[in-house]
């Protein structure tokens, strides 16, 4: 048992560098259009979340106003 362990742990770098050399690398175009859409995607969803916030919290000041007395 220990020297399958050993085996594999001392196999595991090599096989590791032969499966990066396998990827597919995106090229500087892919790479800068999969930016652009996560960062648009980010901007839309901390606007979607601000506004949501915003509602909620309007939402509860007007309701602590009507029910404080």
């Amino acid at each position: 048992m220990a020297e399958t362990t050993r085996s594999s742990t001392r196999d595991f770098f090599p096989e590791v560098v032969e499966q990066v050399k396998k990827v597919t690398w995106p090229d500087r175009a892919q790479l800068q259009n999969s930016t652009g859409i996560i960062v648009a995607f980010m901007f839309a969803m901390a606007a979607i979340t601000f506004v949501i916030d915003f509602g909620i919290r309007n939402l509860l000041e007007v309701l602590t106003s009507l029910f404080a007395g």
